[in-house]
């Protein structure tokens, strides 16, 4: 007599739940990159408010935008990393940060998009680190150490 096999997924679902460790890790894993480019986005955002945001306004007039429009970096990189920090309103936070760092490639550095440096990395590894980091952060949502939990809206 050969004994019954179980072809429920159960069991291996059961080891791979939120409870589990792994689960942990992973949530663990989404606070690290959520507190790692909210903080380095943070820090821009910090130094735009010493310094003012007349650099960019320039450039946007110089493409033919309102000037006016750079102040929206204020949400950019100071809103939207405190949230990403907070895990509150993850995935939106992380839409904005995506966003100001396309705006940021397109305007200051799009003569750098296709050079590297002499040490051999891409010249925008910086600026392709944070806005990869805010898609990864957008698609995983804010886990369930943020404010707004691992089953909140926009987490």
């Amino acid at each position: 007599m050969t004994p019954a096999v179980s072809t429920s997924p159960a069991p291996l679902a059961a080891t791979f739940s939120a409870a589990s460790p792994a689960g942990h890790a992973d949530d663990a894993g989404k606070l690290v990159l959520r507190l790692a480019i909210g903080v380095l986005v943070l820090l821009h955002g910090v130094f735009k408010l010493s310094a003012g945001v007349g650099f960019i306004g320039g450039m946007l007039a110089k493409a033919g935008l309102p000037g006016g429009l750079a102040y929206l970096v204020y949400v950019g990189e100071v809103i939207a990393p405190l949230l990403l920090i907070a895990g509150l309103w993850t995935r939106a936070a992380a839409a904005v940060v995506v966003v100001n760092m396309l705006v940021a490639i397109g305007l200051v550095h799009m003569g750098d998009l296709f050079a590297m440096t002499r040490q051999g990395g891409w010249a925008l590894e910086l600026q392709g680190l944070y806005l990869g980091g805010a898609i990864a952060v957008g698609l995983l949502g804010g886990g369930r150490f943020s404010v707004g939990g691992a089953s909140g809206r926009w987490n």
